[in-house]
């Protein structure tokens, strides 16, 4: 493996396990100093992504990046608040590590406790989306764990800039482990990355399709993340039709190429305002599609695939066949149909009367997200605070034996406390 980037790898490893011992207070501080900091050099990032901005729009224009991708990589005032107060929300949260998740009174003065600690090195690895380098982290902060993050060379610029404003002011709180927060560049690095399994612990990438079944395809670590956002709306027969209206254009046009947003549109057969709903979405500068090539498809655009089914078993069946385990929402006034729906699809989110749009770590309270797991593993959906951190056990005893309870001098008692 490449020396420069073993330096790299092993740098973060000795940053993440002096980083088990920070106090709250100082993971705090260091959260509430970079908050201020991006503030006061907003004008700076603001110039490395109009920087960037310009560059990608040759990109677009070549086909080399789509205008998924371009939209993502603008970086406004809005974004910028989101970064801040993320910040800042993040600082308030409890401190996730060396939480007791529960105490055991094995037998008397042999006690085991399991307890959170962090993951150890995470390797990033996004498209465009610049505001992921401070959402990654201040979680990578607030958990202890230590981040090696590969962004894209569309936002370059806007990644070095605000990884900067971030490194600077770790750089001044003394108690501050060095390099626990590191950034690559090159596609080769991605390599290296994939290959380092002796030093990173959990790969996450934030991306398309493409990029996230190459890293799952080339790597023997943990992986953590989505393929797709294939989201689901089945609108039943008893749903209210200006809710329906409400719901399902917010789903699909308020930020058309998020994963979070409506790709397939399931309209029970019986249900009266089906045209209603259908020139509502028109009228919202939605494209239309009955017939699609697959229902397996992530459009990122104005564009909604849309069939009628029986009834909710079928709308059921129906995601889980075709869906990627991300979001998927029902909307009905019938409660038992919206309890089936919630029980038996197969995702990491599942609602009733709500836009699919809500599946976001900010939404849920996290403060910020890692990104959204359809995995079934530690961690599910939005991926904020406690995804980061896994736990170990830890017992406590004075002299015991294993010996003692093989021939029966002493017996576990198993008490909870």
């Amino acid at each position: 493996m490449d020396k420069e980037f073993l330096e790299i790898a092993k740098n973060a490893k000795k940053a993440s396990i002096k980083a088990q011992g920070l106090s709250d207070d100082i993971k705090n501080k260091a959260l509430l100093e970079i908050s201020r900091a991006l503030e006061v050099n907003r004008d700076t990032i603001f110039e490395a992504n109009k920087l960037d901005m310009e560059q990608a729009k040759i990109l677009l224009e070549s086909g080399e990046i789509t205008q998924a991708i371009y939209g993502r990589l603008k970086l406004d005032d809005n974004k910028m608040r989101d970064m801040v107060q993320g910040l800042l929300d993040i600082s308030k949260l409890p401190n996730p590590v060396n939480k007791k998740i529960f105490t055991r009174e094995l037998d008397e003065g042999l006690t085991l406790y399991k307890v959170s600690c962090p993951i150890g090195v995470l390797g990033i690895i996004f498209e465009a989306r610049p505001d992921v380098i401070s959402q990654i982290s201040a979680l990578a902060i607030k958990s202890s764990n230590a981040v090696i993050l590969k962004g894209g060379k569309e936002s370059i610029n806007t990644n070095k800039a605000i990884l900067s404003v971030i490194n600077d002011t770790l750089n001044e709180i003394e108690e501050f482990p060095k390099n626990m927060l590191t950034q690559v560049f090159s596609r080769e690095d991605v390599a290296k990355m994939l290959e380092c399994d002796k030093y990173i612990n959990l790969i996450i990438p934030r991306g398309g399709n493409s990029l996230v079944q190459f890293i799952k395809s080339n790597t023997n670590i943990p992986v953590l993340g989505h393929a797709d956002g294939i989201c689901h709306i089945f609108v039943d027969e008893s749903a209210d039709l200006e809710l329906a209206k409400k719901v399902l254009i917010d789903a699909k046009t308020q930020y058309p190429s998020a994963c979070n947003t409506v790709e397939t549109l399931l309209i029970h057969e019986n249900f009266t305002g089906k045209n209603e709903v259908l020139k509502a979405l028109e009228d919202a500068g939605v494209k239309l599609i009955s017939n699609p090539e697959t229902w397996h498809k992530e459009y990122s655009d104005k564009i909604l695939a849309y069939k009628s089914v029986k009834n909710v078993q079928e709308a059921i069946d129906h995601i889980n066949e075709y869906g990627s385990g991300h979001t998927e929402s029902i909307l009905t006034q019938n409660q038992e149909n919206a309890d089936s729906f919630m029980n038996l699809v197969d995702s990491a989110g599942v609602y009733h009367n709500v836009s699919t749009r809500f599946a976001d770590g900010f939404r849920y309270g996290f403060g910020a997200e890692v990104g959204i797991s359809t995995n079934k593993t530690h961690a599910r959906g939005p991926v904020g605070i406690d995804g980061l951190v896994i736990y170990k056990y830890k017992l406590i005893g004075n002299g015991s034996t294993v010996t003692e309870y093989v021939n029966g001098t002493k017996q576990f008692h198993h008490k909870d406390i």
